[in-house]
């Protein structure tokens, strides 16, 4: 009942937990009590380990479907979606602190904005793209290692007469 989705929800899904780790990040460290910010790191932590995850974990599949192409190209695709989510935030919020917090103004004020806070359209192209390689390489591998999981890593017969035994 769990696996009774297709690619592009799937997807949605998974970009729709993205959002919430990167808003959950927006969020100064000064508003979590000292008690709760260590769960607010872990938490913001699975929520950006989680897209691919739970997008492979949610697609139907066929029978003996393991690694068909669609899964090779959903981490990609997922990656997408997610470095455009991530796009739309800095544009909106601005980009995040390592602990937590708006680093600065929203991405689309600085671009017409002058000294220190200026951004160069160039330089924010190049920054998502990063985003988008470092996403596209984890996701894929990600979506990779949890279809294998799902179904055994690997499978061969031994021939060993004629109780042959299958791994």
């Amino acid at each position: 009942m769990f696996r009774t989705t297709t690619m592009r929800r799937a997807a949605a899904e998974g970009a729709v937990i993205f959002l919430a780790g990167r808003l959950l990040a927006m969020v100064p460290t000064a508003f979590w009590p000292f008690w709760l910010f260590p769960a607010v790191l872990v938490a913001r932590l699975v929520l950006w380990l989680a897209p691919p995850v739970w997008a492979a974990m949610r697609v139907k599949s066929t029978r003996r479907e393991k690694m068909s192409r669609r899964f090779w190209k959903l981490g990609p695709q997922l990656a997408m979606v997610c470095a455009l989510v991530d796009a739309g935030v800095a544009l909106a919020l601005g980009d995040v602190t390592l602990w937590g917090g708006a680093a600065g103004p929203p991405d689309a004020a600085r671009f017409f904005a002058s000294g220190a806070t200026h951004l160069a359209p160039v330089v924010f192209a190049l920054n998502e793209g990063i985003v988008l390689v470092v996403l596209a390489l984890f996701y894929t591998m990600g979506v990779v290692c949890t279809r294998l999981a799902n179904g055994g890593f690997m499978r061969f017969t031994m021939p060993a007469g004629n109780g042959r035994v299958t791994l």
